[in-house]
């Protein structure tokens, strides 16, 4: 028997196993979903009519240490293609490398900029050797997923959004033969917002559009490039991501159904960005660098998306249903039933652990005579450290004008003899230390608050101290600096700590706060409120849920039911500057006060 075709681009519209076919895609990430309901969340994409879903892979989860791969667990990139599989979902690989996501650094690994010279997204041979054994380990576990293979990989990204930066002609040929030459073979795609639809692209490659509003004749203008070519918006964005201190996006159900309407009624195909937004755990989120001014994003990634952070069905969810249906000649399945959800006693903080009695837990501090940036700092096996917060020690002798240089990336706390006297970060560069006798300590406690996910910016991403700090014009020696990215092994060394004390009147800061949820049965999603606290992060059970800050938009934590246990659930909140003595949990989200995402300047530029 001869095989049936995979996805063709040969006319005017997809064809699917020799048949016409239209693309109703959808987003979800399975890396921003925990496991135990990326099935609940497929399940209600398919029952949207939903026929394809689209994913990206993120590098710098897969692969966080140079040659050490991970795969497993919910990283399972295997089991979630074969999943949506089984549910009778088409699916459309985006593999990246690059793969901007609002997530760090474009999911591009941080230990990559170990090396002073790297260009990222180019033909340097530092990048492309590192493309190469990634691609060494990804493309087998997804040839056998493909379509030829009997599996649901229907197409594949090269790259994405290459327009934008556009630094290498070269290097999207390159990406396109890496995935070639290892087996790819069902039909290749670019994607592009409308500028960069000019030099995006790459021979062979079909070229697809990035939008929000049907403005600029922008649909047009994909056809006019690529005649006698199927269309598809590969990101139709739904809605849009939050920077912290601005407002939560929204993008009315009613406008955006509208422009779905006018693209399937124009024969396009399309996929919506996001589906189902889910959430950054951990420190994984992103930042923009809109015209020069650095900000990063919050750890929700609900997107104002069809289904909502925690998988609630939404307005939107409602309409494009509607929609859908009307391209499926049998009826939909049913919708499924919603998680239930729990708003559990108040947790009472019971123990506390200074930042300073925390440094036994940590790496080996190094010495230095010059700041050493996080990425290059000789931990987690030479390949720096990634994420979270780095401390920078060294002994002065005077008070006076203490200047960054712009310098920390991004947020240094600083402290004299471990009293708290300001803070620097990319808008406030100097302040004036107090005079004091004899030599004191000066530590400056730097925070990473996300690398920038797109744009001209990716290759200055380093993080921590990046350069020389100034006081009275003399550049700082002689450092001390210490690694607490905070991940499991360090929280798993925390918690076996004899050193907890009962919360004092007035506590340390920075300092880790410690309580236990009692959970009666069995466990339910809910939302984490921190009325009274200032900024931090939250671990639960180990796990860290992301970043708080009182400053917003964002005002609750999603905890995933599946996250919890019966009985005792240990939770430890690292707060930098102000906490409450309780942690209190509520039924629904709170994202903060709104803006239409149209009014939002970022959004228009692209």
């Amino acid at each position: 028997m001869s095989q049936k075709e995979g996805l063709r681009a040969n006319s005017f519209q997809f064809t699917l196993e020799g048949e016409p076919f239209r693309i109703l895609g959808g987003s979800i990430h399975y890396f921003r979903v925990p496991r135990a309901y990326w099935e609940d969340r497929l399940l209600k994409m398919r029952a949207c009519g939903v026929n394809t879903l689209t994913t990206y892979v993120p590098w710098n989860l897969h692969e966080p240490e140079r040659g050490v791969f991970n795969f497993q667990d919910q990283l399972d990139l295997k089991a979630y293609i074969s999943l949506a599989a089984e549910l009778g979902l088409w699916v459309i690989l985006r593999p990246g490398p690059y793969i901007c996501a609002e997530w760090d650094l474009g999911g591009l690994p941080s230990w990559l900029l170990r090396d002073k010279n790297m260009k990222l997204r180019t033909t340097y041979p530092g990048f492309t050797e590192a493309v190469n054994s990634f691609f060494d380990k990804l493309i087998p576990i997804i040839k056998p997923l493909q379509f030829e293979e009997g599996g649901p990989i229907i197409a594949v990204q090269v790259e994405n959004e290459y327009g934008s930066y556009a630094k290498d002609e070269q290097y999207m040929p390159f990406i396109k033969e890496a995935l070639l030459s290892r087996g790819t073979n069902e039909l290749l795609l670019t994607s592009d917002n409308r500028e960069g639809l000019k030099c995006g692209g790459v021979d062979g490659v079909l070229k697809t559009v990035n939008l929000q509003r049907l403005a600029y004749g922008t649909i047009q203008y994909l056809a006019y490039m690529q005649p006698q070519k199927p269309l598809l918006v590969m990101e139709y964005w739904s809605g849009w991501f939050d920077v912290w201190s601005e407002s939560h996006h929204v993008f009315p159900a009613e406008d955006m159904l509208a422009v779905v309407s006018q693209i399937l009624e124009a024969g396009v195909s399309i996929n919506l960005y996001m589906f189902h937004g889910g959430t950054s755990f951990g420190f994984m989120n992103g930042a923009v660098a809109n015209l020069g001014t650095y900000k990063p994003q919050v750890s929700s990634y609900d997107y104002d998306a069809p289904l909502s952070e925690a998988g609630d069905y939404t307005t939107k969810y409602q309409l494009l249903r509607n929609l859908f249906s009307q391209f499926h000649s049998e009826k939909l399945p049913e919708v499924p039933s919603l998680q239930a959800r729990r708003v559990y006693e108040p947790v009472i903080i019971q123990q506390h652990l200074s930042l300073w009695e925390s440094l036994q837990f940590t790496e080996k501090p190094l010495k230095s005579e010059e700041p050493v940036n996080m990425e290059n700092l000789p931990v987690n096996s030479n390949n720096g450290q990634s994420y979270g917060y780095t401390l920078y020690e060294t002994t002065i002798s005077s008070g006076g004008l203490l200047n960054s240089r712009n310098n920390v990336k991004d947020r240094a706390l600083v402290f004299v003899d471990r009293h708290f006297v300001g803070v620097l970060d990319n808008k406030s560069v100097e302040f004036a230390l107090p005079d004091g006798k004899g030599e004191r300590t000066l530590s400056l406690f730097v925070e990473n608050c996300g690398r920038v996910n797109y744009g001209k910016a990716l290759d200055d991403q380093r993080k921590g101290l990046v350069g020389d700090i100034i006081l009275n014009h003399v550049p700082l020696k002689d450092f001390t600096i210490y690694c607490l990215d905070m991940k499991p092994n360090f929280l798993k060394r925390l918690s076996a700590a004899s050193q907890w004390n009962s919360v004092p009147q007035k506590p340390s800061f920075p300092g880790f706060f410690q309580g236990m949820l009692y959970v009666d049965g069995h466990p339910r999603d809910t939302f984490i409120r921190l009325p009274g606290w200032s900024k931090g992060v939250v671990f639960i059970n180990g796990q860290n849920l992301g970043r708080h800050w009182s400053i917003g938009p964002q005002k609750t934590l999603y905890l995933p039911g599946p996250w919890l246990k019966s009985g005792n659930n240990q939770i430890i909140v690292f707060e930098e500057q102000k906490a409450d003595d309780k942690l209190v949990f509520v039924e629904n989200p709170d994202h903060g006060k709104t803006i239409d995402v149209y009014k939002y300047p970022f959004c228009v530029l692209l």
